[in-house]
């Protein structure tokens, strides 16, 4: 799926919410440009997706037309269909992931972050038999994840575990930087 037709569904979907909002109550809500907003609204219009109704104290107020909800519905099986694939491939990659651990006898990891990207990775943990035995997550030290409470750097020191598993996607140099600086070893460490 195109960024545009994302953000143009976003948009949509806003204005079938509440089509009282204003350009830059838009513009905030969806975090684009005004100028975007703008660019959008005329195009969607002139398309006959929307119409424009004036109300009093120079406002506007934007109606979705039988063909804007055609549009709005085309583009929300196009998003899915994409949200879909992401997921398989994701779910493919991390398999992968924990199949070439397994192959290294590797029995347990500790996950480096807490965020998505470490959900999706415990979910298809469990479809292994690998073990997760800590996570580690400076800024939510001390927060629940599956039952684990997340620790600080201080638990890569444990040495209870054969492998790190940077669960993140964003500053894994950063991280591995730091795991490095612990003493942990780069053949004990794996991004996913």
């Amino acid at each position: 799926m195109e960024k545009e037709d994302l953000q143009i569904l976003r948009l949509m979907s806003e204005i079938d919410r509440n089509g009282d909002y204003s350009q830059r109550e838009l513009s905030r809500r969806l975090n684009i440009s005004l100028g975007l907003v703008n660019t959008f609204l005329k195009r969607l219009v002139s398309k006959g997706y929307f119409k424009v109704k004036t109300m009093p104290r120079n406002r506007v107020k934007y109606f979705l037309t039988p063909e804007g909800l055609a549009r709005k519905s085309r583009l929300t099986v196009e998003y899915l269909r994409f949200s879909m694939n992401f997921y398989k491939d994701i779910k493919k990659l991390i398999l992968r992931k924990y199949k070439d651990m397994e192959e290294k006898d590797v029995r347990s990891i500790l996950f480096f972050g807490a965020g998505e990207v470490a959900e999706l990775a415990y979910l298809y943990l469990q479809l292994t038999d690998l073990q997760l035995v800590g996570i580690v997550d400076e800024e939510k030290k001390g927060q629940n994840f599956f039952g684990h409470s997340i620790e600080g750097m201080s638990r890569v020191e444990k040495n209870d575990w054969d492998m790190v598993l940077i669960s993140r996607l964003e500053k894994t140099d950063e991280d591995m930087k730091k795991l490095m600086a612990r003493w942990v070893t780069v053949d004990r460490i794996t991004t996913i």
